[in-house]
């Protein structure tokens, strides 16, 4: 597929461009092909962003070129795109609220795409049918390595996150970040926004009370170096973690893969866990949603 097309996806008609500018230059991977991932991967992305407020970061020439953040939808989105307007406290732009793209139907997954916004990133709460804020429904641990620590050592510290939340009730499941570390998820029912944030940092402390010299649950650089970080943070209302199967901009096509947990216990080098586009498709076909986070629980006290 080359220069532009017009398709319709679900009725709706959108206008494809620049289908053959390369977005990651060291593999050659073009628009097009990002396009063809999106709309293949659908089926299992949905599930995960529906009804959460998507933060896209676009490249609009390619992963080597310049990036942005964008919160509020376009200007030229199609009037069918859905959107809700939120409350950014703390905005870096100083703006009290932001009309954000909800991304619930394989249409406007097409058009981001043909937007370059090659990754999408959530929060952990949704939104209702008016628009109004659920409570979270998600707690997520973000691993983040401190080098020369990796992926692997985020493995080792994912498996005692998975013991704790087995042994509170909970059904974790765990992703990579496509970047260098792991996400641990659970679906969860809380009353207050703040819940899921405490939770999270109490797990991280007493892990990193457990493990000191593997984990730490502070975001001081100075105490990282060969740990591993669990970043409860990401759990504030006001963050986002990327989606799962969303792209990630790196050298390569990366994804935000599901991966299992034997997987998680089997891994020895950064490369068993580093999925390309075209591997996570064949993976889809072949297991499924890897990310089925099951019935939310309550959280413990």
């Amino acid at each position: 597929m080359t220069g532009d097309a017009v398709v319709r996806v679900e009725g709706r008609l959108l206008k494809l461009t620049n289908l053959e500018k390369v977005l990651y230059p060291e593999v050659g991977f073009t628009k097009a092909e990002v396009i063809d991932y999106y709309t293949r991967i659908a089926p299992v992305l949905l599930p995960h962003v529906r009804d959460r407020p998507v933060t896209l970061r676009r490249y609009p020439n390619g992963v080597d070129g310049k990036s942005f953040f964008e919160k509020n939808v376009p200007s030229h989105a199609p009037e069918w795109v859905r959107t809700v307007r939120v409350e950014t406290p703390g905005s870096s732009r100083g703006a009290e609220f932001a009309d954000f793209v909800v991304v619930d139907d394989l249409a406007t997954v097409v058009w981001l795409a043909n937007l370059a916004a090659l990754e999408l990133h959530v929060p952990q709460w949704t939104v209702g049918p008016r628009g109004g804020r659920h409570s979270p429904d998600l707690v997520v641990f973000d691993l983040d390595p401190g080098e020369p620590a990796t992926v692997v050592e985020c493995c080792r510290v994912a498996c005692r996150v998975r013991e704790v939340l087995v042994a509170d009730g909970l059904a974790p499941v765990v992703k990579t970040s496509g970047s260098k570390g792991l996400q641990v998820y659970a679906a969860v029912s809380v009353s207050s926004a703040e819940r899921t944030s405490e939770y999270a940092k109490g797990v991280a402390r007493r892990l990193a009370g457990e493990a000191p010299g593997e984990v730490v649950w502070r975001m001081a650089k100075a105490e990282r170096t060969g740990k591993v970080l669990i970043d409860w943070s990401q759990n504030n209302p006001a963050k986002t973690t990327v989606a799962p199967y969303s792209l990630r901009a790196r050298a390569r096509p990366s994804v935000s893969a599901p991966v299992r947990w034997d997987e998680v216990e089997a891994c020895r080098v950064v490369e068993d866990l580093v999925f390309l586009a075209d591997e996570v498709r064949d993976r889809v076909a072949s297991e499924g949603d890897l990310f089925a986070v099951g019935e939310a629980v309550v959280l413990p006290r």
